[in-house]
């Protein structure tokens, strides 16, 4: 019995800094030596402080976890695990400290219309639109644009943007894609469960190859008689130091056709 509780307090007891430093370098398919060079210390070294025979400082938690693309808050976890404090606040987006990222983000969303654009965060819940996102949701059930909803389940759900969306094969697959890869950087279990979740809706196969003279995979949309066109841009904040402003994107989208720009100045000068 004592060895079973011995073992069930193993088991239980949090991961320390070597099996986290570990997971991340397999994580980013690095080597020992990889890591090492980068990191500027010998594989001796980083090897014991995988193992646990010696103990990084403050600094070396921070210097493999720059090396190693960490996301802010996963670096959290190595510091807590290496027995530092968090270096980085996550703070409510509203709060005062966060007033000029959140005015830049206005100002982004603003300046984009009469295109639509529209902020995320890590899990794809939508933080912020601006006035040419909404006309577009037009006729979708309010239960499925609860706030704060998620943009990626939007698309795929067959009753909400999939039966609107013309190339919803090729659309999805790049989404699904997009959101792997980024499962893949950040270990996140709640966009990996959002993952799988996608995969379940009845979306058809990609049709065809992308066309060799193709340059952007392209969301094309029904509304009303036209069929939309639409490009898409990313943005993120190139130096956070906040959790929470680390986790932001901006999605802009632009006409990529006559058609579309002229039904999204329409739709701008009706205001609706």
């Amino acid at each position: 019995m004592n060895t079973q509780l011995a073992a069930s307090s193993a088991t239980s007891r949090p991961a320390g800094i070597g099996h986290h430093l570990r997971e991340w370098r397999q994580r980013r398919r690095l080597s020992q030596l990889d890591l090492a060079g980068d990191a500027e210390i010998s594989t001796r070294h980083l090897s014991f402080l995988e193992t646990g025979r010696a103990a990084p400082s403050r600094e070396m938690v921070m210097r493999l976890a720059e090396r190693l693309d960490v996301p802010l808050r996963e670096r959290n976890v190595l510091l807590v695990a290496a027995g530092f404090a968090p270096a980085f606040p996550q703070r409510a987006l509203d709060d005062p400290a966060l007033a000029s990222a959140r005015q830049a983000i206005d100002l982004v969303l603003k300046a984009h219309e009469p295109n639509p654009a529209l902020a995320v965060d890590r899990h794809w819940n939508l933080v912020a639109a601006n006035r040419m996102v909404m006309p577009l949701l037009e006729g979708i059930a309010p239960r499925l644009l609860g706030q704060p909803f998620n943009v990626l389940r939007l698309s795929f759900h067959p009753e909400a943007l999939a039966p609107r969306t013309v190339n919803l094969g090729e659309w999805c697959a790049h989404l699904l894609e997009r959101l792997h890869r980024q499962c893949e950087a950040t270990a996140d279990p709640d966009l990996l469960k959002l993952y799988q979740e996608l995969k379940t809706y009845p979306v058809p196969a990609r049709s065809a190859p992308i066309a060799a003279d193709s340059v952007v995979v392209p969301f094309r949309m029904r509304l009303g008689d036209d069929v939309l066109s639409f490009m898409s841009t990313t943005m993120t904040f190139g130096t956070p130091l906040d959790i929470t402003l680390s986790e932001i994107a901006i999605e802009t989208f632009f006409p990529a056709d006559d058609v579309t720009a002229n039904r999204l100045r329409e739709i701008a000068s009706n205001g609706n």
